[in-house]
């Protein structure tokens, strides 16, 4: 059994260079200088950066306002948000909503999106199961991500994950060393990092499952927090 968490405790604050990673051009692909998030999610429709959207239903760009405070930066898309073509809508997605709204922050006035807008899975009869992106892949499709934060200009980002955080950051990280930490990256943005609510659903024991959604709840209400800060 896992002991709750009673208080909310301040989040700790670093400052953190992160690493920009040279993005390959490929010579089919045209850098679009979209104006807007519109404009680029029509343009990453088209993406062709990384061998992924080969076998993917679509691209899965980001949801929100584009005048939004937080940006929430999960990992890539699941098997229902590959077929809706919305981010977050699945298993994971339901579980965010709900701690989401239990910390008071409406999903309507937030910006959500992924690290990695394809969905990378192995076939296994009828199922497709999720498989990890690797590092190449979320440097390729940290170019899209770094457009949405151009645009967006959130005072906050939030990293569901270590594939998230690899991403925002341009190197692997240990999310259970960083976890409630408030980075302050080299361009100014701060940073949260914490899990990606997959890892809920993960858990067996009933208990154990309990105490780590009220954790993730903590995580969610520390971000409101800053999100008035």
């Amino acid at each position: 059994m896992i002991d709750r968490m009673p208080t909310t405790p301040v989040p700790r604050h670093a400052k953190v260079k992160a690493k920009h990673w040279p993005t390959p051009e490929p010579a089919d692909v045209v850098a679009p200088e979209a104006e807007d998030i519109q404009e680029l999610r029509e343009e990453a429709k088209g993406c062709r950066r990384c061998p992924l959207w080969h076998d993917a239903t679509q691209t899965v760009f980001g949801e929100g306002p584009e005048s939004a405070d937080v940006v929430f930066v999960g990992e890539q898309p699941g098997d229902q948000e590959d077929l809706a073509g919305k981010p977050f809508v699945g298993p994971a997605g339901r579980i965010f909503d709900s701690i989401l709204d239990d910390a008071e922050i409406d999903r309507r006035k937030v910006y959500v999106t992924n690290a990695v807008k394809h969905f990378k899975f192995e076939p296994r009869g009828k199922r497709r199961i999720h498989s990890k992106p690797n590092a190449g892949e979320i440097q390729a499709c940290r170019w899209w991500l770094d457009k949405e934060l151009d645009l967006v200009k959130p005072n906050l980002v939030v990293a569901l994950g270590a594939t998230a955080a690899q991403s925002l950051l341009g190197k692997a990280v240990l999310i259970t060393k960083m976890r409630g930490d408030v980075i302050e990256r080299e361009d100014g943005l701060r940073m949260f990092v914490t899990i990606h609510p997959s890892f809920i659903l993960r858990i067996r024991d009933r208990e154990d499952k309990e105490a780590e959604r009220d954790r993730f709840l903590q995580d969610m209400r520390k971000v409101k927090g800053l999100m008035r800060a």
